[in-house]
C-alpha cells in the first residue's frame, strides 16, 4: 500500500485471503469472523477495498467461476500483499505493546501513590 496507512478493512481483507482465495461473499463472511462480528463489510465497501488493494498489487484476481448462474470472482493475496500485511501486523503489535507498557506504568504509579488505577 505504499506510504498510505492501511485501513482496518484492508487489513482484515488481506488477512481473510492469507489461507486461500475467496470470492466476495466469502471475504465478507471471513472478515466478520475475524473481527468477531464487529466489522461487517457492505458490498460497495468490499469492492472499493479490493479495487485499491488490486491497484497496489496486494491482491489479484485468482479466477472466475459461475455457480448457480452467477459469476463469482475469486481474489488471492500476492507476495507483496503478504509482505504489506506482515509489516502492518508488526506496526500494530508495536503500538499495542507501547500502549500496554504505558498503561502498566500508570497502574504501578497509581498503586505506589495509593490511588485508584
Amino acid at each position: 500500500m505504499g506510504r498510505r496507512t492501511m485501513t482496518e478493512a484492508a487489513f482484515l481483507v488481506l488477512t481473510a485471503l492469507v489461507d486461500e482465495p475467496r470470492h466476495g461473499y466469502g471475504i465478507v463472511r471471513e472478515v466478520e469472523k475475524l473481527s468477531a462480528g464487529r466489522v461487517r463489510l457492505k458490498v460497495g465497501t468490499l469492492y472499493g477495498v479490493l479495487d485499491r488493494l488490486a491497484a497496489d498489487e496486494l491482491v489479484t484476481l485468482d479466477r472466475d467461476e459461475v455457480q448457480q448462474g452467477r459469476l463469482r470472482r475469486y481474489y488471492r493475496l500476492t507476495d507483496s500483499g503478504a509482505t504489506a500485511l506482515e509489516a502492518e501486523a508488526v506496526r500494530l503489535a508495536e503500538n499495542v505493546r507501547s500502549a500496554t507498557d504505558r498503561l502498566s506504568a500508570r497502574h504501578r504509579r497509581a498503586i505506589t501513590a495509593g490511588g485508584a488505577a
